[in-house]
């Protein structure tokens, strides 16, 4: 193996550990057995979104529980589900679903476009559900406060789908960072590959029939009535304002989790942004933005730069590598920090391998690891059963991706989103929930108009 500072701190970080076979890291003396979690009753679970990643969020799901209850608007989807679990009742219309069986339903996912995420999770708390929402867990501001403030009122066992922040990296990263890894952090560089759907002028929906698998009226939820356009469902709705949250919506609840919770990042003092192929309906081609927090503790001043998608030439919108990664260029996804003491690389999403510069800051660190302080995930990649298990015990794991903690995360990829989508410095006041001098932002902050039937404030 070549002489090179990314394989021997890599070969040196995995020395002595166990590893997965999806490359992560294990420290099996920290996990739990399911054995450890008080015996309860199997829950039951209604699950709306079947389809995609909502087909996996439904089967996690079932892991010593019943699924009761199935929704999709796509019958192509609800027949798979039903396949796979023939005793749940189905149903295209989750307003329906829930009133019905309410007496049967003790928790619900959703699993759904963003636009869709807010009336579907509301109806559920109101009825005193407990709710596991993908991520983002909304596309507007407006609608992420309310959703935190009905939880915290109904009193129920919450968690957002970024299933990274169950993994045992985010635990190790956290320790590194309350161990000073490359001393005080002073700027970080975050990109993604996405989007992976059309955005910019690439979208040009079309009025065209409606599939017969689709009740697309459904599939709008509280967005006005429109006819069937092309390119939207089932998958590249992501790139449009009114029913995606672009590519920072996508990955930023992944990739920004490790380094919010690792850090203890709050609301930003500034955040500002430029973009490449804006258009009236859809999120950019490109864009960059930069978050300002002014003060963080053990820190000081911290700048996060986040990169997404295609630059004007078609070359991928990437920060300049750091220098100690010489002549090597960087991985399609991942972030690097630069750091008083050195910097912290890590190819790829979420935290998955990580990598010290120099090298000898690398062996002298990993020679003596920080303690273990960080509460580990029972269920390891699996927010779900995470979920599941923290219902039973009655009592939310403080580790958990709840509300308390999603809600902000999915905030801040929101302010980014707001910064791209106006063009113009945002300076948040979250007591007023407003930005400061900015009309045209908090002409935003909420939908413009919800539909009769789906209006949940």
């Amino acid at each position: 193996m070549p002489s090179n500072p990314l394989f021997s701190t890599r070969r040196s970080f995995l020395k002595g550990l166990t590893v997965t076979t999806a490359g992560g890291i294990i420290l099996p003396n920290m996990l739990l057995r399911a054995q450890d979690t008080p015996a309860s009753k199997k829950l039951g679970i209604a699950c709306v979104g079947v389809g995609g990643k909502g087909f996996s969020d439904m089967v996690n799901a079932s892991f010593e529980n019943e699924i009761v209850a199935i929704c999709d608007v796509d019958s192509k989807n609800l027949a798979k589900a039903a396949a796979k679990f023939p005793k749940a009742k189905q149903y295209r219309d989750f307003r329906k679903m829930l009133d019905e069986n309410e007496k049967a339903i003790d928790a619900v996912t959703v699993s759904t476009p963003d636009h869709t995420h807010f009336p579907a999770a509301m109806h559920a708390i109101a009825l005193g559900k407990h709710v596991m929402v993908q991520k983002p867990l909304v596309n507007t501001l407006w609608e992420a406060d309310q959703l935190h403030k009905a939880a915290k009122k109904k009193g129920i066992i919450t968690q957002m789908g970024n299933q990274g922040h169950t993994f045992e990296e985010n635990r190790l990263l956290k320790e590194w960072f309350q161990a000073n890894v490359i001393g005080k952090v002073k700027e970080i560089h975050v990109w993604t590959n996405r989007p992976i759907w059309p955005q910019g002028p690439a979208v040009a929906p079309k009025d065209a029939e409606v599939p017969a698998n689709l009740d697309w009226d459904l599939w709008l939820g509280a967005v006005p009535s429109r006819p069937y356009q092309t390119g939207i469902a089932p998958f590249a709705w992501r790139g449009f304002f009114e029913y995606g949250s672009g590519a920072l919506g996508d990955m930023g609840c992944h990739n920004l989790d490790p380094l919010v919770w690792g850090l203890g990042l709050g609301v930003p003092d500034k955040i500002e942004a430029t973009s490449e192929g804006l258009t009236d309906i859809a999120w950019p081609k490109g864009a960059k933005v930069q978050y300002l927090w002014k003060d963080i503790p053990g820190h000081g001043e911290v700048r996060l730069f986040w990169y997404e998608g295609k630059n004007a030439d078609g070359t991928p919108c990437q920060p300049a590598p750091p220098k100690e990664l010489g002549a090597q260029k960087l991985s399609g996804s991942g972030f690097y920090m630069v750091g008083s003491e050195g910097v912290l690389y890590n190819q790829g999403d979420q935290a998955k391998k990580l990598t010290i510069f120099p090298e000898q800051r690398s062996k002298d660190f990993l020679a003596a690891l920080p303690a273990k302080t960080v509460d580990r995930s029972p269920t390891p990649g699996d927010p779900q059963k995470e979920w599941s298990l923290a219902i039973k015990n009655g009592k939310e794991f403080a580790f958990m991706s709840h509300f308390d903690y999603a809600v902000p995360l999915t905030e801040l990829c929101l302010l980014g989103d707001l910064a791209i989508r106006t063009g113009k410095p945002i300076e948040w006041d979250q007591k007023k929930f407003e930005a400061v001098g900015n009309p045209e932002a908090n002409k935003l902050i909420k939908r413009a108009e919800y539909r009769k039937g789906w209006d949940y404030s």
